[in-house]
């Protein structure tokens, strides 16, 4: 007999609720390819109670009149829940993500920290006082929260990416809305009981779970929204910039990568590999950031592939539960069968297939890809140009710094990108030269809350975590005083 389904409910102005016709929908474990939990399918009427919900504790009651000290601590206290709470989170996203419980126990325990950072930020937000050119006129600026923040979230890294959205708005003031995906909703189902625990007040975060139709719209169309932060791919990106026209939301985008790793004949090479396969098989390949152009100087780069087999063919497969799990399954069924089909395709246009490529060996049930590389002759191979969300790496060669740069620079993305060399100057120059929000030299996938996260080119724009991004949600206000013992001049009587 099959163990019942684990039921989830939304999160609405301080309740656990159902929909509002009683649709469900259910989440399938990676794993073993069958439905383990339900969750709510939100309607446009359960959008809409959660946006006004949000309007009302922005305006009256407990949020609205505390401090912004009191709204640090209490964030400070939904990071300790977060961090106490770190094993059953990750073992729940793992459930029904497929990622490693190694990754996301230990994703689910940093987490906290950017509570905390935020929670820290909370009551250090100022305006200033302006040196005005008018006589008898005293200027001041108020940095205010923005409004009702809806932020939309994928599955690959739920807990960390409501974190980097959920953070900083409500650090400003804000209330929010927050959609996860409908692909592996259950672990920010339980991150809500931890903010219910917090003490938020009703309505200041709500979570609804449901499709992009009608819920996604619903949402960041509401005329009640007032900034809309979304991390997805780029034809619902597309469609998410189209709903902002109706209500002008303030947006930003985290989208997706094609990510290069630019690794020069100097490089470590042990560490180069690391960084290629962190960036490759790591998350079995479903990260935004996923390094999957690999460029090698043509010196090394026989040596780098022959390592590259090696470490890929060692690569323990298995149940991502079990800690001495290397890689666990993919998602969903359509990236498996995505992967697959781009890499034949690749093959077909002259790429080597090194290693993988398929399905594991052994596993009939769930959705595992083998650790795969491709030797590609140039970018006109087609996993060299697509995002694929698995773990397949496009490896190709190099002669000089200026090949490799315009090598990099030769996609629409520009998420992250990587670089390994032992010349200090050189890793300067061609970090300056890569067109990617973010470069890490001779290191990847590295985060922080101090850190701006975001990309250029079709990985979006607007920036998640770091200092500056406390300025995405808030508005300036300027307040004019006259001082002037006299009273106004008459606007009729020019002087």
């Amino acid at each position: 007999m099959n163990d019942p389904l684990t039921t989830y409910l939304m999160y609405i102005d301080g309740e656990f609720c159902e929909a509002s016709d009683g649709g469900r929908f259910e989440s399938v474990n990676p794993a073993t390819g069958l439905a383990w939990a339900t969750a709510p399918a939100a309607t446009e009427e359960d959008v809409d109670r959660a946006v006004r919900a949000a309007r009302s504790a922005l305006d009256e009651g407990d949020w609205a009149s505390m401090t912004a000290t009191q709204r640090g601590k209490t964030l400070f206290r939904l990071a300790d829940l977060v961090e106490e709470h770190a094993e059953l989170l990750g073992s729940v996203e793992t459930t029904d993500s497929g990622k490693l419980a190694v990754e996301t126990r230990g994703q689910s325990a940093y987490v906290a920290e950017y509570y905390r950072y935020y929670g820290g930020l909370a009551d250090k937000i100022q305006g200033a006082t302006l040196p005005m050119d008018k006589p008898d006129m005293h200027v001041y600026t108020l940095r205010e929260p923005i409004g009702v923040v809806a932020g939309v979230v994928p599955w690959n890294a739920e807990m960390l990416l409501t974190a980097t959205k959920a953070a900083p708005a409500l650090a400003a003031g804000n209330t929010v809305v927050i959609k996860s995906s409908e692909e592996a909703p259950a672990p920010v189902l339980e991150f809500a009981r931890l903010v219910d625990e917090a003490g938020f007040p009703a309505g200041v975060f709500n979570l609804i779970t449901g499709f992009g139709e009608p819920c996604g719209r619903a949402l960041t169309s509401h005329p009640l929204v007032s900034r809309v932060s979304f991390t997805g791919g780029v034809d619902a990106a597309r469609q998410v910039v189209a709903n902002t026209a109706n209500n002008f939301a303030h947006l930003s985008l985290e989208l997706g990568g094609k990510s290069p790793i630019l690794i020069f004949d100097d490089a470590d090479l042990e560490g180069a590999v690391n960084g290629a396969v962190a960036g490759n098989f790591g998350a079995s390949g479903q990260s935004c950031v996923a390094g999957s152009r690999v460029f090698v100087q043509s010196g090394i780069h026989a040596d780098f592939i022959e390592e590259v087999v090696r470490r890929a063919e060692a690569v323990r497969i298995g149940d991502p539960l079990d800690a001495d799990t290397q890689m666990g399954p993919l998602a969903t069924k359509a990236q498996h069968d995505r992967c697959k089909a781009v890499v034949a395709e690749s093959v077909s246009q002259g790429a080597t297939l090194h290693t993988g490529g398929k399905r594991p060996e052994g596993f009939d049930v769930g959705w595992y890809f083998e650790p795969t590389l491709l030797a590609c002759p140039d970018q006109s191979i087609r996993s060299t140009r697509v995002e694929l969300f698995g773990p397949v790496m496009s490896v190709l060669s190099f002669e000089t710094e200026e090949d490799a740069i315009a090598l990099a620079n030769d996609t629409e993305f520009g998420l992250g990108s990587g670089v390994f060399t032992e010349n200090l100057a050189r890793a300067h120059r061609v970090a300056k030269a890569i067109h990617s929000g973010i470069v890490w030299i001779n290191t990847y996938r590295a985060i922080s809350p101090i850190s701006p996260f975001g990309g250029f080119g079709q990985s979006g724009y607007g920036r998640e975590a770091g200092l500056d991004v406390i300025q995405e949600y808030t508005r300036s206000k300027a307040v004019w005083v006259n001082t002037s013992q006299e009273p106004m001049a008459n606007p009729f009587v020019m002087r």
